[in-house]
């Protein structure tokens, strides 16, 4: 595999951004693919076979695009289907998310946590294994945020309906003593500045994405696939209203881009 082959990444929708910012701080060299699946969001509603389908459809394209390794960068996408795609390509580098279940209990102060995400993640095996073996001694409180996502998708991040939907989800787990929320959605980084205009600052918001960019890092490194650089202009690709995402890049991205259509 060449050096300079590109990076896949890939989400539901506007969310794998927040992932793709990160990746792009850590390894500034690195050329990078984008396909939100925009035409299908959000998958936390969707069924597990539904999210399989769709991961296999956009990984099999981002490798005709030349991938060298692939991002699933969607809590939701990576608890449904990150298994078969790893095991049909048992060479190809994959990093998956999963909620920061490990992190929030080790910064805990009260024993409690909050976890706001897709009810596809909440309700996923792979969740429940992250409690049972990380947080067995702290309290966990689960919050499924339905309309969120595509609020974000909208490029609502700081919009009152946003405000007041993002309130009634989060203020009942202020009050029942959280001092740190998982961001458990890819989506949700973007909304951090909202949160903090009422979120006490004693409260930690975690999120995985430098995570993630990290274990991309070590993954390219072992295979001695880290690019040397310069990168590329990042492609992005759309399976739904391309003119969407291009109005909300720069408020995700800050820098304007040019999309083109996922006919798949």
């Amino acid at each position: 595999m060449n050096k300079g082959a590109p990076v896949g990444v890939f989400d539901s929708g506007v969310g794998g951004l927040s992932v793709l910012r990160e990746i792009q701080t850590l390894l500034p060299n690195e050329s990078l693919l984008y396909v939100a699946d925009s035409g299908h969001v959000p998958y936390g509603e969707k069924t597990a076979e539904f999210i399989r389908q769709r991961s296999q459809v956009i990984t099999d394209f981002l490798l005709e695009q030349g991938a060298k390794a692939l991002v699933v960068a969607c809590n939701t996408a990576t608890a449904a289907g990150i298994i078969e795609l790893r095991a049909q390509y048992p060479q190809l580098p994959i990093i998956g998310m999963e909620p920061a279940v490990k992190p929030a209990a080790a910064a805990t102060r009260s024993g409690v946590v909050g976890v706001l995400a897709t009810t596809g993640t909440l309700q996923s095996a792979k969740f429940a294994a992250l409690l049972d073996r990380f947080a067995s001694d702290v309290r966990v409180i689960t919050r499924p945020c339905p309309g969120l996502v595509e609020l974000i998708e909208a490029g609502e991040l700081r919009s009152d309906v946003t405000r007041e939907l993002l309130r009634g989800y989060v203020d009942p787990l202020l009050a029942e003593g959280c001092d740190t929320l998982i961001l458990g959605c890819t989506h949700y980084p973007f909304i951090k500045p909202l949160l903090l205009e009422w979120v006490p600052p004693s409260v930690s918001l975690i999120d995985t994405g430098m995570a993630v960019a990290r274990q991309l890092q070590r993954l390219l490194a072992e295979r001695n696939l880290l690019a040397e650089g310069p990168a590329a202009d990042t492609r992005l690709w759309s399976s739904g209203n391309i003119s969407n995402l291009i109005q909300v890049l720069p408020l995700l991205l800050g820098r304007e881009a040019s999309v083109a259509s996922l006919q798949r």
